[in-house]
Formats: C-alpha cells, sequence, structure tokens
C-alpha cells in the first residue's frame, strides 16, 4: 500500500469519507510481475490506481474491490489466490505460471486516519513501517500497525504480545529496508499465530555523482528516473551549477572527498566518481570504498583504472577494499554517448543492488530473483565478479580549480 503513497494520500484528501477498497499483493509464488506490497486501490465510482499484477488478474480484482464497496457492510477484508490453469488458458489467472495472494480490504471511516497518517509519512520520506495482518483469524485481517523511525507507533493487533512482536519484527524490516511477511505468536494470551505483510517507506536512496561533465547530466536524469535523491559535487564553480544539472536534486560546488566527508550515507546509496582526475579520484575512492555504500563505480579506461589502483594501493586500501570498485564503471552496452553511458552505469547499480548478473534473459535464466538473493545484493556490494563489463567513455580531464584550496 505504501508504494502508492501521494498518489493515495491525494485520493483520500479528495474523497473525504467515501470509502475505499485497497487490494495489495500479501505473497508470490513462482514468476509474476509484482512483488508482495503491489497495490490496486479503486474508489466507489470504479476508478484504479496502481497495479498488482501488470494486467494479469486485474480486471477480477477490480471486480472484487467494487464488490466489496457495494456491500455497505463498514470494515470488511479476505485474501484471494491466483494462479494459471492448464486446464483453462482463457480463465482469470497468471500467465507466467506464478501464483499470488491478495488481500483486499475495505477502508472507511474508522481507517482512514491511521491509513492517512501512514501515508503521509511514507508522502514526506520518512521511514515508515505498516504491519498488516495477512494470515489469521477473519476478523483480524487487515488489522495493522504502523511504525516510524523514531519507535513510535499507532493502530495494533488486539494483543499486547502480538503488538510486542508486531512492534519489533516493523523495527527490524525498517532496519533493513525492504518489504516482508513474517509470522507473530502464539502467546499464552491464546491470540495467534498470525501472518504480518511489513511494508516499508523509506527516504528515497541517495545517488553522489562526482565531476559536473556531460555525462554527470545524463547520469543525475537516470538516477532520478530510478528514485533517487542525486547530488552532483564539483570543486568548480563555473561547471556545477544548477542550470547545468537540472534532474540533480542538489548541486555542490567543493572538493569531492571533503563533500562526502560531510555525509551520512546509508547501504543503499550509490557513488559514482566521474572526476577522471587523480588528485580528486584518490583522495574521494580512498575515503568511499571505505563506507558501507551499496556501490561505487569510478570512469575511466583500463589504463587510467589500472594506475588508479596503484595510486589507491600507496594510499592504503586493501585489495578487499579495491575488489569493491567497480571501474572501468558500467555494464558492456557498446554505447559511448552520455545517456547510453548513463543507462550502462544504471544497468550496473540495477544488476547489482537485485543480484542480477546483466545475461540477456532470452539466454533462458530465471525472470525473476527471490527475496533472498535480491537481498544479499542489496546489502553485500562487491560480490560478483569482476570485470562486470565496460563502458567506454571519450577521455575526460578535470580542470585546476584554480580558485579553491
Amino acid at each position: 500500500m505504501l508504494e502508492l503513497g501521494k498518489e493515495l494520500l491525494r485520493r483520500l484528501d479528495e474523497d473525504e469519507g467515501a470509502p475505499l477498497a485497497v487490494a495489495t499483493v500479501t505473497a508470490v509464488r513462482g514468476s509474476a510481475p509484482r512483488p508482495p506490497g503491489a497495490t490496486l486501490a479503486v474508489d466507489r465510482d470504479g476508478t484504479a490506481l496502481g497495479s498488482i499484477s501488470g494486467g494479469c488478474v486485474e480486471g477480477s480484482v477490480h471486480a472484487l474491490c467494487t464488490e466489496l464497496l457495494a456491500e455497505d457492510a463498514g470494515f470488511g477484508a479476505a485474501v484471494h489466490s491466483f494462479g494459471y490453469s492448464d486446464d483453462d488458458a482463457f480463465a482469470v489467472g497468471l500467465t507466467c505460471g506464478g501464483e499470488l495472494d491478495v488481500l483486499v480490504q475495505r477502508i472507511d471511516s474508522p481507517q482512514r486516519p491511521q491509513l492517512r497518517a501512514t501515508l503521509a509519512d511514507a508522502a514526506d520520506g520518512r521511514a515508515t513501517a505498516l504491519a498488516t495482518v495477512v494470515e489469521g483469524p477473519g476478523q483480524l485481517l487487515g488489522r495493522a500497525m504502523t511504525v516510524r523511525d523514531d519507535g513510535s507507533h499507532v493502530g495494533g493487533l488486539g494483543d499486547a504480545g502480538l503488538d510486542r512482536e508486531a512492534l519489533a519484527q516493523a523495527r527490524a524490516a525498517l532496519e533493513a529496508g525492504g518489504t516482508r511477511t513474517v509470522k507473530v505468536g502464539p502467546h499464552t494470551s491464546g491470540a495467534g499465530p498470525l501472518t504480518l505483510l511489513v511494508e516499508c517507506a523509506l527516504p528515497a536512496p541517495r545517488m553522489l555523482v562526482f565531476g559536473a561533465i556531460d555525462h554527470a547530466a545524463a547520469l543525475a536524469q537516470a538516477g532520478a528516473f530510478l528514485g533517487y535523491r542525486v547530488t552532483v559535487c564539483d570543486a568548480r564553480p563555473t561547471f556545477a551549477t544548477a542550470q547545468r544539472f537540472p534532474y540533480a536534486d542538489e548541486v555542490v560546488v567543493d572538493w569531492p572527498h571533503r563533500y562526502l566527508d560531510t555525509q551520512r550515507l546509508d547501504r543503499r546509496a550509490v557513488v559514482c566518481v566521474l572526476t577522471h582526475d587523480p588528485k580528486f579520484d584518490v583522495p574521494l575512492l580512498t575515503r568511499a570504498l571505505r563506507l558501507p555504500v551499496a556501490y561505487v563505480g569510478a570512469m575511466g579506461s583500463w589504463r587510467t583504472h589500472l594506475q588508479r589502483l596503484d595510486l589507491l594501493r600507496e594510499a592504503g586500501l586493501t585489495e578487499a577494499e579495491l575488489g569493491r570498485l567497480k571501474s572501468p564503471i558500467g555494464l558492456d552496452l557498446g554505447g559511448r554517448t552520455p545517456q547510453e553511458t548513463a543507462l550502462s552505469i544504471t544497468a550496473e547499480i540495477v544488476a547489482l543492488t537485485h543480484g542480477g548478473s546483466g545475461t540477456p534473459l532470452s539466454t533462458g535464466i530465471p525472470i525473476h530473483h527471490d527475496d533472498a538473493r535480491a537481498r544479499a545484493g542489496a546489502t553485500r556490494p562487491g560480490r560478483h565478479t569482476e570485470p562486470f563489463g565496460l563502458a567506454e567513455a571519450a577521455d575526460v580531464c578535470m580542470l585546476e580549480p584554480n580558485r579553491l584550496v
């Protein structure tokens, strides 16, 4: 539900007091287009927002939502399963062969304040988790607890013991930074066991781009498209301007390593070094490769890369730390323009983040990776065998920033 964030919040504000039906994917088995947490919302007019299957079962789920809204029975919720049947290829189901479970629930006036506050936190970029009962006694389906990054929470599951366990699971999900299903209970009170879908909304991950060149402008646009909060940093005020980088959230004039020293980055952050100059590259990469970030890449030819490795060794970096460096940056797509290079770099970032190989799907490899592999890719940067590939870019040297020290 949190994936809709601002859009669903706007719908609640526009139709204040009107009921809303929300369908959320709670479990996926096999190949399916959308992951747990994917949401379709339907209002009384039948207007739909979001998607749960990329079209495979959208019509059937929309019908369930409109049916629930027509009942006028107040809050209600049920879980429905969808799969593919070889016996009836025209039946409603997933033609990709997977199966998914969908929680369909009606949101009426009593549930709106908690939902609105939760969506507002998510829309504002505040770390928020929503733990919803998706399996258990019928009267508890759809019950939810909202947990914020400061530990405060609203809502509950109707039992103090289950609430404590749900709170702990939601905090763990926020720390890990991903949507998951967990089991809680049973407790001595007799409550549970329950299955919870814990959805997490986190502030946008950071993309730090060093070097105010044309490739950086294209990369900033690509990063913004992927949902990153993009910062472009360069020591030259003539080139580091907001006008040159309209897709960056901020443009900073500073020496790259000095700026990096001021930042607190989490393990989702990516660092792209396009400065292509040892006096910037070496102090910057010496710091970046020791940070717990998801990705560190540096532009340059193979000759530049090998020379840079020697300088980084002289600066004291270990072979393990150097092994995290993606250089030459990007996957081998064969392109040369700034836009093609940006695609190459972001493709490598996406592959690393989600545990992908960069291999064409037409070779027969699995289309979807399981959650465990994706989490491993997100939390263990640099685990792939080098080199990933090469995004050759024209050798561009930065000018000496004479006015800065």
